[in-house]
């Protein structure tokens, strides 16, 4: 039987990042509406759809050797998987998303402590009870099954919400009490196929190139032809993710000059690069970083 690895991608919300991430870094996913198994160009994996929420399960039970899933629902689990690696790739921003206690703005709740005896209502039961047991508060933890930004104040006197941004929490008239956890995406494997030389290669190789891919993201690199003299004034002027390389030239009396830096910052450096004497300047884009 050919080496195949089971591979968990996270549908909903994150499918289509998760996808994307992917065809950047070299694999091309390819979703069908009518299937739960996406195709890969790869022979050696087989991916199939699973919330993110119950990934953590299933790759603990070794349904699926890896995936792809929130720290937040590996704690919510329990599950004991191994975590391969940190993939920060947000849909809105690189910062980690956040679960919060949450109540509506005329509320007289100011801190989880005003919470003892109510009711709360959260997808993350576990989570949230935990953070009431470290706090020292009793209180109904209630189960929701979705849209709960509007269960208060009729159906819960408050709610632990994920959140990114914040705007629906704003658009639905609740205000944070206070920060249950903060969670980034997590490359999971099962700890058997991990301890398993040929799967814990695939997985490794895989990570390596997500992980280029982001770092790859919002670079560019940046090569110059420099005069020997001017090389000391240019080089102060780069802020290189590491040394810049310097090449000579034919000409002696030049080297070329090649570097990596945030695309943000290429407007202001590129002028100063040609007032301080660079020239030849070349702008060009990044598919993957690999230190």
């Amino acid at each position: 039987m050919p080496n195949l690895l089971k591979l968990g991608i996270p549908s909903g919300s994150r499918q289509e990042a998760t996808a994307d991430l992917f065809r950047r870094a070299g694999y091309k996913i390819t979703f069908s509406s009518r299937s739960y198994y996406p195709t890969i160009d790869d022979d050696e994996i087989e991916c199939l759809l699973i919330r993110a929420q119950e990934m953590s399960r299933y790759v603990e039970d070794g349904v699926l050797d890896a995936g792809l899933t929130g720290r937040d629902w590996i704690l919510e689990n329990g599950s004991d998987v191994h975590e391969v690696a940190e993939l920060i790739f947000s849909k809105v921003s690189r910062r980690p998303v956040r679960w919060v206690l949450c109540v509506p703005e005329d509320s007289p709740v100011q801190s989880v402590r005003d919470l003892e005896g109510k009711r709360i209502a959260t997808e993350a039961v576990s989570l949230t009870t935990r953070y009431l047991e470290r706090h020292g508060v009793s209180a109904r933890v209630e189960f929701s099954w979705g849209a709960t930004e509007v269960k208060p104040p009729k159906l819960a006197d408050a709610i632990v919400e994920v959140t990114e941004t914040g705007s629906s929490l704003r658009a639905n008239n609740l205000r944070i009490v206070d920060e249950v956890m903060q969670s980034t995406p997590r490359f999971i494997a099962n700890r058997r196929a991990y301890a398993d030389p040929w799967k814990k290669q695939k997985i490794d190789d895989i990570v390596l190139m997500l992980q280029g891919t982001m770092a790859a993201e919002g670079k560019v690199g940046l090569m110059m032809n420099v005069p020997r003299e001017k090389l000391r004034q240019v080089l102060a002027l780069l802020p290189a993710l590491q040394q810049p390389t310097v090449s000579s030239l034919a000409d002696n009396d030049w080297v070329d000059v090649n570097t990596i830096l945030d695309e943000s910052v290429v407007r202001q450096i590129i002028p100063r690069l040609k007032a301080a004497g660079a020239r030849g300047i070349v702008e060009y884009p990044l598919n993957k970083v690999i230190d």
